[in-house]
């Protein structure tokens, strides 16, 4: 994988933030990852780029229900099944939730490059 993230697709980048987690996000808390993640689709749509459009839907297909959580929460849906007791979460829950948030937004992104290709 190349270091210049200009050439990166979406799916090296978002490999290279997660193993850097504090280069990119301070504290490497999830509240910290989640305005990360919105300020890179707010940027992507503006500039033409597909950004996370679609990411929502496809959480709420993963999950197989929704409810009136943004994607934020689907994804604590996803990684702590059991649920939570507040939405701010413990050191140990947080760490689950980011783990669980990049191997779904690389699935997300997969599936998105595949659907996208050339001949689909």
């Amino acid at each position: 994988m190349t270091t210049d993230v200009a050439a990166m697709t979406e799916r090296e980048y978002f490999a290279f933030v997660a193993k850097r987690l504090g280069m990119f996000v301070a504290g490497s808390r999830f509240a910290g990852v989640e305005g990360f993640l919105d300020g890179y689709d707010q940027h992507a749509l503006r500039h033409g780029g597909p950004g996370l459009r679609g990411w929502r839907e496809w959480l709420v297909a993963r999950r197989g229900q929704d409810c009136n959580h943004g994607w934020h929460g689907q994804v604590r849906h996803i990684a702590l099944p059991d649920g939570w007791e507040r939405w701010d979460l413990s050191r140990e829950e947080e760490a689950k939730v980011i783990e669980v948030l990049f191997t779904l937004l690389d699935e997300f992104l997969a599936e998105r490059e595949l659907s996208t290709a050339p001949g689909n």
